[in-house]
């Protein structure tokens, strides 16, 4: 009688261990939370700030839209220029000023003026293009211009700073985007072929 209770006292106090153990962020059981040894491991938000700043691109800027077909009497003319947030992601890939040494060369930009004009406004014949079928590719190309003041900080080994008051980068950006051609339902009609 005895033993069995103190089996039973066992295995409650296994089974409570095992409970324990199973509660909170990181456990013992699933050592894939944590680190080695069951200790965290911290991650840089740099790493965090690249994947996100990856999926912001991916998902505004770089997918080409599949709009619906071009109506006859209607001007067929860009409708959206380039954002000043697209225009300064682009400006900072060709010139960038993070990552510079705190303290030692530091680089800032004030009074940022930007300028949009509109190259290229012209659509294609239709033709048929893979995983899509009969579209026409609408060009639309962006000259974006940047005014803006540069400082530069250096502290070793002389302690200076340059300042451009007429800094100026020209970025192009390309708005390229397909209309379908035909009837898009299915349905037969006088466009069905295209």
């Amino acid at each position: 009688m005895a033993r069995k209770a103190g089996l039973g006292v066992a295995m409650g106090l296994v089974s409570g261990l095992l409970l324990l153990g199973t509660a909170g962020c990181g456990t013992a059981v699933s050592p894939m939370d944590w680190g080695v040894l069951n200790y965290p491991i911290p991650v840089s938000p740099y790493f965090s700030d690249r994947l996100e700043d990856r999926a912001w691109d991916e998902e505004r800027y770089q997918k080409m839209p599949i709009l619906p077909p071009l109506v006859e009497g209607v001007p067929h003319t860009a409708l959206d220029e380039p954002s000043d947030d697209e225009v300064m992601r682009l400006f900072e890939k060709a010139r960038p000023s993070e990552g510079g040494l705190p303290f030692l060369h530091e680089v800032q930009r004030n009074n940022v003026r930007i300028v949009k004009e509109l190259i290229t406004d012209a659509i294609d014949p239709p033709r048929v293009y893979p995983l899509v079928g009969p579209a026409q590719l609408h060009h639309v190309h962006w000259k974006c211009t940047v005014y803006f003041t540069e400082q530069t900080w250096v502290s070793w080994p002389i302690p200076h700073m340059i300042r451009n008051e007429d800094a100026v980068e020209v970025v192009y950006i390309d708005h390229d985007h397909l209309h379908m051609v035909g009837n898009v339902d299915g349905g037969g009609g006088e466009n069905s072929n295209y």
